[in-house]
Order: C-alpha cells, then structure tokens, then sequence
C-alpha cells in the first residue's frame, strides 16, 4: 500500500512539474527585439489571395483598466496576397493588433494576437477577410391611406449593424441626398409620397437581415427580410407598403 502511495505522489509531481514548466515560460515572454513575420491575406470564403492589403500593426500596452496602442510596423500583401515583414517588438506588449484597410471590396477588420501565438506562427500566419457587395434597397409607398406614416429601417450583415459596417447613399424622387443616421437609429421615411433608393455594400455569402419598422394607425408593425447577397451581382431588395 505504502510503495502504491508513493507511486501516486510522485506521479503527481511529475504532473505538476510539467504542467509549471508549460505555463511559467508563456509569462516570461520576452517582449524586445524583433520579429520577422510571414504569412498570407485571402478571402475567407474562397480562399483566394488578396492582394494590396495595407497592414497595421500595434502593441497593446496595459495600464489598470486603459489601454495604450503603440506603432509596431505597417506593411501591404503583395500580388500572390503574400507578406513578409519584420515588426519591432514594443517592450512590455504581450498582445498585437493587426488592422486591416477596408474599401470597396472587402470590409475593415482587426485581429488580436498574443505574442506567443506568434511566434509559434510567425512563419505562416493567415489573415482571411470577408468579402463586401452591393445591395440596393428599393422602397415605394403604393398606398394612399393613411395620410401620413412614418417608415423606418436599419439593417445587419454577418451580425454587424450598419453603421459599422459599410457607408450608404440615398435617393429620394432620383435626388442624392445626405444621411444624418446616428449609431443605434434607424433611415426614416415619413410618409405621404415615398419612393426612394438606398445604396450601400453587405457580406457577400452571410446572412443580411433588413427590420423594416412601419409606424401606422398609431400602431408599429415590424417585418424582416433575410437574404444572403451574392458576389460579383447587384443585390436589390424592393419593399412596397
């Protein structure tokens, strides 16, 4: 029983032992120098490279519950969507952001990565972005009764809202106008004559929900489209009320 006791111990100490010397090293990083990255942009849903790609990357310093980013380098994928790059180590910082320019095509997008992921991967990263496309909203008001109602919409794409993900324009009778829609608010259409255009860039393959909010009668009807917008096509969505 004695010599069953002992193995029982010492097997326990072998496991703690290991298990120290697994986790004490990943808080000793050492955070000075340098360090040369390699890796590759694509598109996350084809899996295509992405070329022209302007690369941020920023230090995270902590200080209580703030903050601080510091430069750490900036770099662009090449034609094969490849990089290479040797970023300077911001002493201290444990964690990195990578941010990536949107446009037109694919939308902006940060990644946080711990240093000691890096390092382990510093030669083969993979950063895959989410691909933008057009949509067109059509929006006509048939009806003539009541007088007045007020119409509201806002919309989210892969589970970002709207206003974080991409500009949109606005025309109403064929007219440009400017959107004055805060954060967190909806595009407004009171009502009689409506008959309006907007103009913006979802997800291309992720589901885009439009909530449509029709105030009338004193009373809000609400009604959601679902559509997955297609790459390399003008989506259009029409609403008729």
């Amino acid at each position: 029983m004695l010599s069953r006791a002992n193995s029982y111990v010492n097997g326990l100490i072998f496991l703690l032992a290991a298990l120290y010397a697994f986790l004490v090293p990943s808080g000793c990083v050492d955070t000075r120098g340098s360090l040369e990255l390699r890796g590759r942009v694509t598109d996350s849903y084809t899996g295509e490279p992405v070329s022209g790609r302007n690369i941020i990357v920023e230090g995270l310093l902590f200080s209580g519950e703030s903050q601080l980013f510091v430069d750490a380098g900036h770099f662009t994928s090449d034609s094969s969507g490849s990089f290479s790059y040797r970023i300077d180590k911001i002493d201290e910082a444990r964690y990195y952001n990578f941010s990536f320019a949107g446009d037109s095509n694919y939308a902006f997008m940060t990644r946080r990565l711990g240093l000691m992921e890096l390092q382990l991967n510093r030669g083969f990263l993979d950063f895959r972005l989410d691909r933008l496309v057009r949509l067109e909203i059509v929006i006509k008001r048939n009806s003539d009764k009541p007088a007045r109602d007020t119409l509201s919409l806002y919309w989210e794409s892969g589970g970002i809202n709207c206003w974080k993900l991409y500009p949109w324009e606005i025309y109403n009778y064929s007219q440009h106008i400017n959107s004055n829609m805060k954060p967190g608010t909806e595009l407004r259409w009171p009502g009689g004559f409506v008959s309006s255009t907007v103009r913006t860039r979802v997800f291309a393959d992720k589901i885009t929900r439009l909530h449509w909010h029709l105030d009338r009668y004193g009373k809000r009807l609400e009604i959601i489209d679902t559509i997955t917008c297609k790459r390399d096509y003008l989506n259009t969505v029409y609403f008729t009320y």
